[in-house]
C-alpha cells in the first residue's frame, strides 16, 4: 500500500466533512467545524500550506557522495526521522464514526513507534479520551506524548497522573486550544494561562513539558519563563483565529529569539519531506503533521502509517541529499530562499 492507496480508502470511511484531498491545503473543508476546518473562514489554515510552498531549497550536489542520515535524538530517545504525527481528539465527531478515540490511538500510537517516530495524542471534553491516549501510549514503552487541553488546574492535575502512568516522554499543552468553542463554556472555566500557571503545570508535568500554540517571539520567551523544555510553534492548523500569520513566516524569527535554550517543533500545513526540510532550515528541531495521519488511520491503519512515514522520510532523504547535506545539524538557513 502506498499513501496515494490510503486516500482512496479513507474517501469511502472519513464521513462527510474531511475529503481526503490528495495533498491537505485546508480548501475543501475551511469552514467545517465539526470537521477538519476552522470556527471561522479557515483562511489561516489556507496560508499554513500556501507559504511553505514559497520557500524553495537551494539544490546542492556539489558534495561528498555518502549516506544520509535522518535520525533525531530528543528528549533521551533516538527517532527515525524529525517528524511526529499530531494530535486529534474526537476523531469520530470530526472524521467518521467508524474509528473512535480508542480505536485511532491504538493505531496511530504503536504504528508510529514502531516505524520509528512518536504520536502526539488528543484530548476532548470526554475524559475518556486521555484514558485510552494514556494508556496506548504505556503499550508502547512511553512513545508517545499526550497533549493536555489548558483546562483548570484541578483537572490537570489529575490528567498528569494518567502521563505519569503512561511514562510518556513527555507532554504538551496546546495552549492555542483556548479559542476552541467547547473550552469557552466549562465549568470550571478553562483557556489561557499565565506564566505562573504555566510554571506550576510544568512542575506537575514531571517530564520534559511543551507548550504549543506560540506564534510570537513574546510568547516563546514566556514559555521559556514559565520552564517550557520545548514550544510547538503552531495556530492550532488554522482552526481557531482567521487571519493570523502562517507559522511559516514566524518561526525563523522564534527560533532566533530562543536559540539552544529549549526545542522548537513546527505545525501547520507541512505535507512534505521537502516541507520538513524547510522547517529545519528555518530552525526548527522537528515537525508535526496532524491531518494527513487521520487519513492514513482512515485509510489503512498500521499499513496506512506506515506508508505515510515511509513517504515523507524517502521525500526529506532525497531532499537532503540533492542540497549537499547528509545529517540533520548541516540543515541551515542556507539550505533554503525565501523572497525579501
Amino acid at each position: 500500500m502506498n499513501y496515494s492507496d490510503c486516500i482512496e480508502n479513507a474517501r469511502t470511511r472519513i464521513g462527510n466533512y474531511c475529503k481526503a484531498c490528495p495533498e491537505c491545503n485546508g480548501r475543501a473543508c475551511k469552514n467545517q467545524m465539526p470537521g477538519p476546518g476552522a470556527k471561522g473562514v479557515g483562511d489561516t489554515a489556507i496560508r499554513n500550506y500556501d507559504k511553505w510552498k514559497e520557500i524553495r531549497v537551494q539544490m546542492d550536489t556539489i558534495a561528498e557522495n555518502k549516506p544520509v542520515d535522518t535520525s533525531l535524538e530528543l528528549f533521551g530517545k533516538k527517532f527515525k526521522y524529525p517528524f511526529f504525527a499530531g494530535p486529534v481528539g474526537a476523531v469520530g465527531l470530526h472524521y467518521g464514526d467508524c474509528l473512535d478515540d480508542v480505536a485511532y490511538n491504538d493505531i496511530l500510537v504503536s504504528s508510529c513507534a514502531k516505524y520509528g517516530i512518536a504520536a502526539f495524542t488528543g484530548d476532548g471534553v470526554d475524559s475518556n479520551v486521555m484514558v485510552a491516549a494514556t494508556k496506548a501510549i504505556k503499550k508502547t514503552d512511553g512513545i508517545g506524548i499526550p497533549t493536555v487541553k489548558p483546562w483548570n488546574l484541578d483537572v490537570i492535575a489529575g490528567k498528569m497522573e494518567m502521563v505519569h502512568e503512561s511514562k510518556a516522554l513527555a507532554v504538551a499543552m496546546d495552549i492555542d486550544a483556548a479559542g476552541l468553542p467547547f473550552l469557552k463554556n466549562m465549568e470550571p472555566p478553562a483557556g489561557s494561562k499565565t506564566v505562573e500557571e504555566l510554571r506550576q503545570i510544568a512542575k506537575m508535568a514531571g517530564t520534559p513539558f511543551i507548550v504549543k500554540g506560540v506564534m510570537t517571539v513574546k510568547g516563546a520567551l514566556k514559555a521559556k519563563e514559565a520552564g517550557a523544555s520545548a514550544i510547538v510553534v503552531s495556530n492550532h492548523g488554522g482552526r481557531v483565529l482567521d487571519q493570523c500569520p502562517a507559522t511559516a513566516e514566524v518561526l525563523e524569527e522564534i527560533a532566533l529569539a530562543v536559540g539552544d535554550s529549549m526545542k522548537i517543533f513546527v505545525d501547520g500545513g507541512i505535507r512534505s519531506g521537502v516541507d520538513v526540510f524547510k522547517a529545519l532550515a528555518l530552525g526548527a528541531d522537528a515537525v508535526i503533521i496532524a491531518r494527513p495521519f487521520v487519513t492514513a488511520v482512515y485509510g489503512g491503519a498500521e499499513e496506512g502509517v506506515k506508508s505515510y512515514i515511509e513517504k515523507l522520510g524517502t521525500e526529506l532523504e532525497d531532499t537532503m541529499k540533492m542540497c549537499g547535506v547528509t545529517s540533520l545539524e548541516e540543515i541551515d538557513r542556507d539550505c533554503v530562499w525565501t523572497r525579501s
